[in-house]
């Protein structure tokens, strides 16, 4: 278990994504830096993580040819692989939201600009739905109030708005996609919280209808939830929904779980962490536990982040500490992903405008050094409720075979992130066929990393395959 600086980031990395190809996308347009709005264009870099090379992709212009800022947008992955960026800056203090979206391609490493929503969003919420479409909720208008009418992008005709208003849903609210394909809020957001408790939405069949909420009570400080972390918890069957941290002015090391399976969801009390944080990142590792780094026990506050990560076992439930960072202050638009060989990378850490943390450290867990299985093939593509065959010769050890949806973060906030359980149906010596599930809103159409994972809980290096 060690951590290691790695490179530096040519950008404030706010905005992470980890692609199909296996490089990072760091984005941040004018980096909450309002000198630096002419250049927000440039504010984008495209890390090959195995050869520490930067390309500088440049985001699309506006009609005037001047270039559309994207600091602080939302994002999520369409099924075909290409990153979706909704809203962004349109001005500085007081901030107000463009109406802009985006897509981009990994393997052109290309911006590509796409229909514009109705509204303007700073800050919103973005998650990819099971039947592929774009969820877009939240966040401030072009006039500086918040929106309170979500929209959903559809690739073919655009985008459409709920004409009948929701609560009002905080700025980066934490949604998660349920197996009944309806969306939960966790409670987690950035800054105040409006007054709105977790809750289940159900979306109608027609734009002008309301949007359900149903209320989910047990939150332990409801209030705390600024710049909490929120995960769901593997297997994503299980439909088990964590939060952690969070705070105001001081963070808590309050975790709770909530059972979304259960006829009346309730969140109940978990064993806590053992450092309070806030601004921290939550990472699902492919041995089925939870990673969790960066943050402060205060905002903002880098005198007060110099902190080990921890990591809990869902099923011993309970918190370990494991090494503490090189790099200290990742508080405020630092981000964390998980690759595909197993290794966390942080970034980020902004404090202050126009001061960042450019270092790039990237954490080894303790099952990167032990013997691990191995994926000798695996189909490159897969159809849902399909009974595929994976080839490893460490067939007759393997415990655990699933899917990880890659990540996407920014502001703590990442609705991509899932792990999907592959109930292994038969073996050889050499081979295991797996099921994939049927259920869309379990495991939304896109891209994987399909990992195997032994008897001795350690993980192989993943193999990319695109659920279609």
């Amino acid at each position: 278990m060690t951590w290691q600086v790695s490179s530096t980031c040519p950008i404030n990395p706010i905005h992470a994504a980890l692609g199909r190809t296996g490089k990072i996308l760091f984005f941040a347009g004018s980096g909450n830096d309002p000198t630096n709005v002419a250049n927000s264009a440039r504010g984008v870099a495209l890390w090959d993580v195995n050869s520490g090379i930067f390309s500088t992709p440049t985001v699309p212009l506006d009609s005037n040819g001047n270039p559309i800022d994207v600091f602080c947008a939302a994002q999520s992955f369409r099924s075909n692989g290409q990153l979706f960026v909704a809203g962004g800056t349109l001005q500085y203090d007081p901030f107000k939201g463009i109406q802009d979206s985006f897509v981009f391609n990994f393997t052109t490493g290309q911006w590509s600009k796409v229909a514009s929503m109705y509204r303007g969003r700073w800050y919103p919420t973005v998650l990819t739905l099971g039947n592929g479409r774009i969820f877009a909720l939240s966040g401030l208008d072009i006039n500086g109030n918040l929106d309170r009418n979500p929209e959903i992008f559809n690739s073919s005709t655009g985008w459409n708005i709920f004409t009948q208003q929701t609560s009002a849903f905080a700025l980066y609210a934490h949604l998660v996609l349920l197996s009944s394909g309806r969306l939960f809020y966790t409670g987690a957001q950035l800054g105040s919280n409006n007054g709105v408790s977790p809750r289940i939405l159900t979306l109608p069949s027609r734009f002008n209808q309301a949007i359900a909420e149903q209320s989910v009570g047990g939150l332990e400080f409801p209030d705390n939830g600024n710049q909490a972390a929120s995960v769901l918890l593997p297997p994503a069957q299980d439909q088990k929904v964590m939060i952690i941290g969070g705070g105001g002015g001081t963070a808590t090391n309050r975790v709770n779980i909530v059972n979304l399976n259960a006829s009346t969801p309730t969140y109940t009390a978990a064993p806590y962490l053992n450092n309070p944080r806030m601004h921290h990142n939550a990472v699902l590792l492919p041995d089925r536990t939870v990673f969790v780094c960066n943050g402060s026990r205060a905002e903002e506050d880098v005198s007060q982040s110099t902190l080990p990560a921890e990591i809990y076992n869902p099923a011993t439930n309970a918190w370990t500490l494991v090494e503490t960072p090189t790099v200290n202050g990742r508080v405020y638009h630092s981000v964390a992903v998980l690759l595909p060989d197993g290794r966390v990378v942080t970034a980020g850490g902004n404090p202050n405008r126009s001061s960042y943390e450019s270092r790039i450290e990237i954490y080894s867990p303790a099952y990167m050094s032990q013997t691990r299985p191995t994926i000798s093939s695996a189909p490159a593509t897969t159809n849902y409720n399909a009974i595929i065959t994976i080839q490893t010769s460490q067939a007759a050890n393997i415990k655990w075979v699933h899917l990880i949806r890659p990540m996407a973060p920014t502001h703590g906030l990442d609705t991509e992130q899932r792990l999907v359980d592959l109930p292994i149906s038969s073996r050889t010596s050499s081979s295991l066929s797996v099921q994939i599930t049927a259920n869309r809103n379990i495991a939304p159409p896109g891209y994987y990393m399909v990992f195997i994972v032994d008897n001795n809980n350690v993980p192989s290096v993943a193999k990319w395959i695109q659920l279609t």
